[in-house]
């Protein structure tokens, strides 16, 4: 008996490709037979992407796999080409089934794959209020199969790609579709497909994410360090490495791990000496740009108190949470009163909480609310901060309520 593996309950066996795999595509040629095949196939088309997070600085696809009924499976390398244009013509009438859309839609755009319909299994997933949602586990519990996850990890800018590489990205798409089928049918028993069906679209026209202003507090272990000037260095040494790293396309994390940026500026050593012969910086990446860092300290500790980043971060929107009852004891109560009314509506229709309405809208709410804040003033307001119709129509009500007490 394996481990893991009961006499009552047998481990589900593991999912296999249904037919030997074809050739990468990686010429005009071959993509112009894959272009025929597809269009050959019917109904929707299965789609995912690998990048190579963890390894490149870029989000940018190395792989993308399609898989439709009547066409059998198709990997495509998007390096080799300067886009996927034709294939992306080929494929917009029909709906997309991803898993966790969000993640694989920015690298498909970039090579010219743009949906107008999808199905996303995961987000589907979360509505259905599945306890785990990534895709080996929903298939081993709605399908009755294991993936694979050994080349999860896996550097997918090698090339060429090895073949049980291959294989595995390949079974990624292999179960998509019936996967979709027995999803929509829970959809519709429980009367969430509308609901699913605006997420989705929501998912095809995207949003505009503002970028995150000062990334570099985010930092690891940066709430270790002290003082204005000392954050100051962080920020140096953050802004230095990401431009390493931005051009030599590796992630940042190779070049300086995040424990040496705080080492460095809890320490604030005077020069490249000192620099060098602090723990952290004893790697090889770091001893490469090592004169960098040391510039970058060295600016850190020659700026002006004028210059110096604040201790907090600045907020676009309300503060923390956590903050509330000091600042204003009001919105204080209005959060507590709204966030007991959202989750008993999501207790009632088996909804993560973060899927009813997310929780950023509803601070927003309750710090700032719309005067006076009856019914349709909440909605309105909601509306404005991207929720989607189906959670107005559940939670604008309970919300306003919530805000008269």
């Amino acid at each position: 008996m394996t481990e893991g593996e009961t006499a009552d309950e047998p481990l589900a066996p593991f999912l296999e490709l249904a037919e030997p795999l074809t050739p990468v595509v990686d010429t005009r040629d071959a993509l112009d037979a894959a272009l025929s095949a597809l269009a050959a196939g019917t109904g929707p088309i299965a789609v995912d992407a690998e990048r190579a997070s963890g390894y490149r600085y870029s989000q940018r696809a190395y792989l993308v796999q399609l898989r439709r009924n009547g066409s059998g499976t198709t990997l495509v390398d998007p390096i080799a080409f300067d886009d996927l244009v034709d294939l992306g013509a080929l494929m917009a009438d029909s709906e997309w089934i991803l898993h966790a859309a969000s993640q694989d839609l920015p690298c498909l755009a970039e090579v010219g794959l743009r949906p107008r319909r999808l199905f996303d299994t995961e987000l589907a997933g979360r509505l259905l209020d599945l306890p785990r949602v990534g895709l080996a586990s929903m298939v081993e519990e709605l399908l009755g199969r294991r993936l694979r996850k050994e080349h999860s990890a896996v550097d997918w800018s090698t090339r060429p790609l090895p073949q049980p590489w291959l294989e595995y990205a390949a079974l990624d798409v292999e179960v998509l579709v019936e996967l979709r089928e027995i999803i929509t049918d829970r959809l519709r028993d429980e009367g969430k497909l509308g609901w699913a069906e605006e997420e989705f679209a929501a998912l095809v026209v995207g949003r505009t994410v503002e970028p995150r202003p000062d990334p570099w507090r985010r930092t690891s272990g940066i709430h270790r360090v002290r003082g204005r000037r000392s954050l100051a260095a962080v920020r140096a040494l953050w802004e230095a490495r990401d431009a390493i790293a931005r051009k030599r396309d590796v992630t940042p994390s190779r070049v300086l791990p995040d424990a040496a940026i705080i080492e460095a500026a809890s320490a604030m050593p005077r020069n490249r000496q000192a620099l060098s012969a602090l723990g952290a910086f004893r790697t090889r990446g770091a001893q490469r740009h090592l004169n960098r860092f040391a510039d970058a300290l060295a600016t850190a500790r020659g700026l002006p108190e004028a210059d110096l980043p604040r201790v907090a971060a600045r907020y676009s929107g309300p503060p923390p949470a956590k903050v509330w009852a000091d600042k204003d004891p009001a919105a204080a109560a209005r959060l507590t009163a709204a966030r007991s009314a959202v989750g008993a509506i999501a207790e009632e229709h088996r909804l993560p909480v973060e899927n009813l309405l997310q929780p950023d809208a509803v601070r927003r709410l309750c710090w700032t609310p719309p005067e006076p804040a009856d019914v349709d003033a909440v909605a309105a307001f909601l509306r404005d901060h991207a929720a989607r119709e189906w959670q107005v129509g559940l939670t604008a009500s309970a919300l306003a309520a919530a805000l008269a007490e």
